[in-house]
């Protein structure tokens, strides 16, 4: 949305670990949940991590392509792309300094894996590892990174329609979208997307919220993180203040459901040009049947 609304690495995971990780939902840098052992189901994930980082120092391509899922994509803080065979064309051109903040949270056949660290240029990130169990091993699927925004960064409201502003129709994504569904989870994550998109729209928080899970946070770049809380709030207010809402097109999108969990990436760009187009990555999960989006990260793409 264009109001709601690409990671290089040197982890250290080892040396989160030896601090105790936190096996937690994602939730502002202010309200941190308290720390919880690790699972054995995350374990073999921050493994993982941890070959992956050696590989990335090392230049050990052929563990890094082990450990790449083939659709594998790397989106850095500045928006650039890279595809698995850019990324392992330049492994050590993408090492990092070592994570902080380290929070897990399995979905059953997708893990999800956040923090912040230094970027190959020596920014500071936050990065989102979308890691999921294909053919009986894990593979890490996503990387995405977006600039770190201090914990005071605004949340910009959009403005009120000029007097004259003709009626928005929200055509995609609300009704359409460029991706040819392959599957009923497929469909129905579709569907859930679209009735957000909608709720967001419409100033509609009460609705917003049924199809969002309580762990949910959003990062945008150059925006403090805001939870549901948070985001139901802003929804709020856009209504009481008449707000225009305009919904991010989406220009090109992947999804991939595992089992109770899902990835989705998708470019986006805002119709009105309120902000500069930009690359989600968003992770879903299935509770009681009903798909939630768990987690959205925006990147600009400059």
């Amino acid at each position: 949305m264009s109001v709601a609304l690409r990671p290089a690495m040197r982890w250290g995971w080892a040396v989160a670990l030896a601090a105790g990780v936190a096996i937690a939902a994602f939730t502002l840098p202010r309200t941190q949940p308290k720390a919880q052992p690790i699972g054995a189901d995350v374990a073999p994930v921050l493994a993982g991590e941890t070959a992956l980082g050696d590989a990335l120092r090392g230049g050990d391509k052929a563990t890094a392509r082990r450990l790449l899922a083939l659709q594998f994509s790397f989106i850095d803080a500045d928006g650039k792309s890279f595809t698995r065979k850019d990324f392992l064309a330049d492994l050590k051109g993408h090492a990092t300094a070592a994570a902080s903040e380290v929070r897990s949270r399995s979905y059953g056949l997708l893990t999800m894996v956040t923090g912040h660290r230094r970027s190959a240029n020596s920014a500071e990130v936050f990065f989102l590892d979308i890691w999921v169990r294909q053919k009986g091993a894990w593979r890490i699927l996503v990387i995405q990174e977006i600039g770190r925004a201090p914990g005071d960064a605004p949340i910009v409201a959009p403005a009120a329609p000029a007097a004259d502003a003709q009626p928005y129709e929200c055509k995609n994504p609300c009704e359409t979208l460029p991706y040819r569904v392959r599957s009923v989870p497929e469909q129905d994550i579709i569907t859930t997307f679209q009735a957000i998109e909608k709720a967001v729209v419409a100033h509609d928080a009460a609705e917003w919220g049924k199809h969002v899970a309580d762990e949910f946070v959003v990062y945008r770049t150059g925006r403090a993180p805001a939870d549901k809380s948070a985001r139901m709030t802003a929804i709020e207010r856009q209504k009481e203040s008449s707000a225009a809402v305009i919904a991010g097109e989406v220009q090109a999108m992947r999804l991939a459901a595992y089992g109770d969990g899902a990835a989705m990436v998708a470019d986006h760009i805002a119709p009105d040009h309120s902000r500069p187009p930009y690359r989600a990555a968003r992770v879903w999960v299935r509770r009681n049947g009903q798909w939630l989006l768990a987690i959205s990260v925006q990147t600009d793409v400059k």
